[in-house]
This record gives structure tokens, sequence and C-alpha cells, in this order.
């Protein structure tokens, strides 16, 4: 019984800025590694960026240095700062929890479109 919600997301210029917001609810273990993955048109699903409950991080090499993922346990929320956006960055964004092989949750995804 786990709900993710996405929030953020829009249409912004290439070189712009753009922060993605996502908060958990439900049966939610203290220790877990949310995570944002997205999927272009045409393209199968690609991870971005996780984050551990301890906050270690992990990214993908096409947005190491541009991205920055983060995340508040109180709020149960996690973050995706998006900065020196190309057109490529352009897809449906989709949050993640994963606590177990099992027990892993999707958010509904939120459309980030950057034109050139």
């Amino acid at each position: 019984q786990v709900q993710l919600v996405e929030s953020g997301g829009g249409l912004v210029q290439a070189g712009g800025s753009l922060s993605l917001s996502c908060a958990a609810s439900g049966n939610i273990f203290s220790i877990n590694t949310m995570g944002w993955f997205r999927q272009a048109p045409g393209k199968q699903r690609e991870l971005v960026a996780t984050i551990r409950s301890d906050g270690s991080t992990n990214y993908a090499d096409s947005v190491k240095g541009r991205f920055t993922i983060s995340r508040d346990n109180a709020k149960n929320t996690v973050y995706l700062q998006m900065n020196s956006l190309k057109a490529e960055d352009t897809a449906v964004y989709y949050c993640n929890l994963r606590q177990s092989v099992v027990m892993n949750y999707w958010g509904q995804g939120t459309q980030v479109t950057v034109s050139s």
C-alpha cells in the first residue's frame, strides 16, 4: 500500500532548469531506495538517478554534473533538480520507490519537454 505522486515538470528551453518532486505515502519502510526514471518517445525506460535512505546517490552518465537528486525522509519526498537541460532530456519522468525485490512502486509520471 504505497502511492507515489509526482509534481513539477513542464516546458523549458534548452539550457534552462526544472525541478521535480515526488511524495510517497503508505506503508513505507525506513530503509529504501527512491529514484527517478524516464522514458522518451520510442525508447525504453532508463534510470536517471537513485538515492538510498542513507543519502548515497547514483546517476546515469548522461545526467552527471547536471542533475541532482535529494530526499527528505521526514516528508517521504524525493526531488530531482535538473540544470542545463538538453532536448534529449525530453521524456516522461517516473518516480520509483524500492523496498525489496517484490516491493517496488511507481508514480504515474510527469512530462518534461525541453525545446531547442
